[in-house]
């Protein structure tokens, strides 16, 4: 699931540029159609504009993929990508088939002249982006030298990419065929038909398959010509139409629907970034019946709301083929064309799209709400946080963090005595093979503010805010992706997200972060907390369930489960408080994050909400720490 989320973040890059190329070649159409001059000089141009990105779509998957796939990408990894397409659709393009084969150009089977789709674009993506990852370290002997590292990438990328061509070379024709003669079979099953046609012309949109079915039912594959009939207005009136009508309640209406659903879903910190994402493609899908940017932007990061997605899609067109209502399009089922085509001849009632599309706008919304919020689904504005990037200036920041991951590896009894990893909002949490290899006090010197044993090979190293970049930096020295630096490297200071003078003793006073009872900190069923390893503060059990800024201040730091939140005072004090014991097992369940790290906030911002019963149901104590970080002799009162 998780190479189906990056894939779909991956995605978002060529998808952002898709709605406005959609609406401007939709206005081009649509001016050619109302001035019925297929010359007009506006419309040619705004056309042209549109069309050169929708008309080149799989190429930009191609780069975009290879870019946000890549684990840490530059522009090598969009060149890999970009090879990989050029050598893939050139060696497949009908003219080199035919040379290839010793044929006429019309002779060459009719599935490469479809070479040029998503599908591909997807495949070529990943192809560049796997080759950037593994070669682009690749030393080579002196004589070749000038082709190692990064300018080896390009060169496997073409290598590869030729065994993927001969794949395709014997597996397209195969699969376009299939598609071609399953097509075919729907026809005789009337709208039932209709509705499969419909379901799998979804289905295979993120393989850029549909083709395949379009050209059965819209062309004259099989006789039925649907698209070019009811344009010519020579078809048979209540019959021309039925595999198109279908489509406008659900590009106009449904998918709009659907667009809303995953705006009032999104995290509060992320709802205007979603909602240009999502409103561009809304618009795109209504106007112009160009539905990509909104069923990318979900079809990897949420699959079973596409699966929905194309289930109702076969059900409309299955209802319009059962009603006496027919419409058609030249470009797709979108509101211009709608309008263009109201008078054709062979439109039947086209009025009754509008009352259908109500209907899908209301159960789209419905759905996705639900099922977005009932399975936590990763739609726009719900993915996961990537781990945040160092901001220091003077680049050594991360070079720290590797001498304190180098210096735990050596006090944790090496690399080999670790056998799992993790890290919660403060502490490292392992289990470790051998537990007296496990040295207390070379953790300490090496900037671990405590270190704790609950039993068995469990081991957890308390650290601080920044306990992220160490654990990473612990990960890439294990794999040997990351050499450890040199011995006179000092380690990072285990510290939040400003470095501050040794405190002196004073009253930090707050306002109540949570609703209810106070409690000493040592009553805290964690000795991490209760022995103020962590730091001095209070404890709170919990009535409420939202927590509040305690101060005016910065955000130090989010969470990515949700159940802690750091906040940095103006006068450099640095808050944590931290929702239950252990909820980070939670992974995010009944947690929601308000605030994104480096927003500034005043006394009384909510910060996050929490589930009570969730926490308690799940065995989880729920009291609630707050704790000063960065001055071990603080007081805190509440006001």
């Amino acid at each position: 699931m998780k190479f189906f989320q990056k894939l779909g973040r991956s995605i978002m890059l060529p998808v952002a540029v898709l709605p406005v190329a959609a609406i401007l070649s939709g206005l081009g159409y649509w001016i050619k159609g109302a001035t019925g001059d297929d010359d007009n000089v506006v419309a040619t141009f705004l056309g042209t504009a549109g069309g050169a990105l929708l008309d080149n779509m799989a190429l930009l998957f191609a780069i975009g993929i290879s870019i946000g796939m890549a684990k840490k990408s530059d522009g090598t990894s969009a060149l890999a990508g970009l090879v990989s397409w050029l050598t893939i659709t050139t060696l497949l393009d009908p003219a080199k088939v035919a040379a290839i084969q010793g044929v006429a150009v019309d002779d060459v089977d009719p599935a490469f002249s479809f070479i040029k789709n998503v599908f591909v674009g997807i495949i070529c993506g990943l192809i560049g982006a796997f080759c950037y990852d593994r070669f682009k370290d690749t030393k080579l002997p002196d004589a070749l030298s000038f082709f190692s590292g990064k300018r080896s990438v390009a060169i496997v990328t073409a290598g590869v990419s030729l065994v993927a061509a001969l794949v395709l070379y014997v597996a397209w024709p195969l699969v376009f065929g299939g598609l071609v003669a399953f097509g075919e079979w729907i026809v005789t099953l009337g709208p039932v038909g209709a509705g499969l046609y419909g379901f799998f012309n979804r289905l295979l949109i993120p393989l850029g398959l549909h083709h395949a079915l379009n050209s059965v039912f819209w062309f004259d594959v099989a006789g039925i010509n649907d698209l070019n009939n009811f344009l010519a207005g020579e078809g048979t009136y209540g019959v021309t139409g039925q595999y198109m009508t279908g489509f406008f309640p659900v590009m106009m209406f449904g998918l709009p629907g659907a667009a809303l659903a995953m705006y009032v879903t999104a995290k509060t910190t992320r709802k205007k970034v979603a909602a240009g994402l999502l409103l561009s493609g809304a618009v795109s899908s209504f106007f112009v019946g160009v539905t990509e940017p909104l069923e990318f932007a979900f079809m990897f990061l949420a699959p079973v709301l596409y699966v929905i997605h194309a289930v109702f899609m076969g059900i409309s067109l299955a209802i319009s083929a059962l009603l006496p209502v027919r419409m058609g399009f030249g470009f797709s089922g979108g509101f211009i064309d709608l309008v263009l085509q109201w008078m054709n001849p062979m439109a039947e009632n086209p009025w009754i799209i509008l009352v259908m599309g109500v209907f899908w706008f209301v159960v789209y919304f419905l759905v996705f709400r639900f099922v977005i919020l009932r399975f936590k689904l990763k739609t726009p504005g719900r993915e996961d946080d990537e781990p945040a990037e160092s901001t220091a200036s003077d680049g050594s920041t991360d070079e720290r963090y590797r001498a304190t991951a180098a210096r735990f590896l050596d006090a944790l009894g090496g690399p080999d005595n670790i056998v799992e990893l993790e890290n919660c909002a403060t502490r490292l949490r392992m289990e470790v093979a051998d537990v007296s290899k496990v040295d207390d006090a070379a953790l300490k010197r090496a900037g671990a503010a405590g270190t704790m044993k609950p039993g068995g090979t469990s081991v957890q190293v308390v650290y601080g805010l920044n306990v992220q970049f160490v654990k990473d930096a612990m990960e890439g020295i294990m794999s040997g992706d990351v050499s450890a630096p040199s011995a006179s490297t000092p380690p990072a200071a285990p510290s939040g997200t400003t470095l501050t003078a040794p405190a002196t003793s004073t009253t930090v006073r707050l306002r109540q972060p949570v609703d209810g009872t106070i409690a000493p900190l040592s009553s805290v069923p964690d000795p991490t907390f209760a022995d103020g390893i962590m730091g001095p503060g209070l404890a709170i059990e919990p009535t409420g369930d939202t927590v509040i800024a305690p101060a005016d201040g910065t955000i130090g730091h989010v969470f990515d489960t949700g159940h802690a939140v750091a906040v940095v005072l103006d006068d450099g004090t640095e808050i944590l408080v931290h929702v239950g014991i252990d909820t980070v097992h939670m992974k995010g369940d009944g947690f929601t994050t308000l605030v994104e790290t480096g927003q500034r906030v005043v006394a009384g911002t909510p910060l996050l909400r929490f589930d009570l019963d969730k926490i308690r149901a799940a065995g989880h104590a729920s009291v609630t720490p707050v704790i000063v970080l960065n001055n071990e002799h603080a007081t805190i009162e509440f006001d």
